[in-house]
């Protein structure tokens, strides 16, 4: 009868225990610190154990207890569920809150915008201006010949495949997510038919998006980009220079603005008015309306285009007639 007696106890002793330790544990899990609706961004490094991240958390000022934070994701089975990321938190949110928000990966996102004929550089700069990357992890990246063998692309860095347009990101990505992400954007763009259409003129992919990117950079209206293209496509078939700025401004490190006639006289991979053919890649990231302008050229003989200095081009089928446009429009002009 002791025996059964002290059973009964202990019974009632641990069913108390347990009870309080729920009760604890419910008032934990829907207690926030406070009431004030501080907003507090914090961020969850890949890797990071969950120790590490109730200790983030607790010296942000979102939880207190991190042994409670620690019983309370075990009982919720979320332990091994917090996903690495930036996160905006309010003081106000209660610990099973926190729980939800970092479990579910709502992680912090930023709207980029990049501008169609951004270079690799640019878009570098621009990730690192908003925190997103490092510039000198993200530029190494980009040049990886491994990285770039699972991308599919060729050439010796990413440049011409980090589609531009305005992408949501977040730091969770990383400098190689970031770049992953921008390729398949630009997959989206560059179809299957599409290389095939660029094979049919001759072209294998790279090619083809080396010509768009110089035909972005050539700047001018929509509807002068066939124009542009057909310009550039005549002179190939002709063997003719391409003679383009852009390519000799790409091939000048730490271009200050001003193109020189030494800077065209001057060998360099880009430069095409010493090299026949296109440079050994492309020159910028170019938008799809540069791509397909690349691909499908308009049907006229030009072989030269100059500037009318007013954002338009003027066009020509021969060098008299071109000679004629450059004193008009640029000689006279700067007389």
């Amino acid at each position: 009868m002791i025996v059964v007696r002290w059973i009964k106890i202990i019974t009632v002793i641990v069913l108390i225990a347990v009870s309080f330790i729920c009760l604890a544990l419910y008032n934990y899990a829907y207690s926030p610190i406070d009431f004030q609706y501080r907003e507090v961004t914090v961020e969850i490094p890949r890797g990071s154990s969950f120790y590490q991240t109730a200790d983030i958390l607790n010296k942000a000022g979102l939880i207190k207890y991190k042994q409670g934070f620690y019983f309370l994701a075990l009982v919720t089975d979320t332990l091994k569920r917090i996903k690495a990321g930036e996160y905006d938190l309010l003081s106000s949110m209660t610990p099973l809150d926190v729980l939800g928000r970092l479990t579910g990966g709502k992680v912090k996102e930023y709207q980029v915008f990049i501008p169609e004929g951004f270079t690799l550089s640019q878009i570098a700069s621009r990730l690192e201006d908003q925190g997103l990357v490092d510039r000198e992890t993200f530029m190494g990246l980009a040049s990886d010949s491994s990285l770039l063998s699972s991308l599919g692309i060729e050439g010796e860095s990413a440049e011409g495949y980090l589609f531009p347009d305005t992408h949501t990101l977040n730091k969770s990505m990383g400098e190689e997510g970031i770049i992953r992400f921008m390729v398949r954007q630009f997959r989206n763009v560059m179809t299957p038919d599409m290389v095939k259409r660029a094979d049919e003129l001759g072209l294998t992919e790279g090619e083809a998006v080396t010509l768009a990117s110089i035909i972005e950079k050539e700047g001018g209206p929509q509807e002068e980009r066939s124009m542009i293209s057909a310009v550039f496509h005549n002179r190939l078939k002709r063997e003719m220079k391409l003679q383009s700025d852009p390519t000799v401004i790409y091939g000048i490190e730490d271009f200050d603005g001003n193109l020189r006639k030494s800077d065209l006289l001057k060998t360099t991979p880009y430069n095409t008015y010493r090299i026949k053919g296109l440079p050994p890649g492309p020159i910028c990231n170019p938008g799809r309306e540069a791509i397909e302008a690349a691909l499908y050229p308009a049907s006229v003989n030009f072989l030269y285009f100059v500037s009318k200095n007013n954002g338009s081009h003027h066009f020509s089928s021969n060098l008299k007639e071109h000679n004629k446009a450059v004193l008009k429009y640029q000689i006279k002009r700067k007389k």
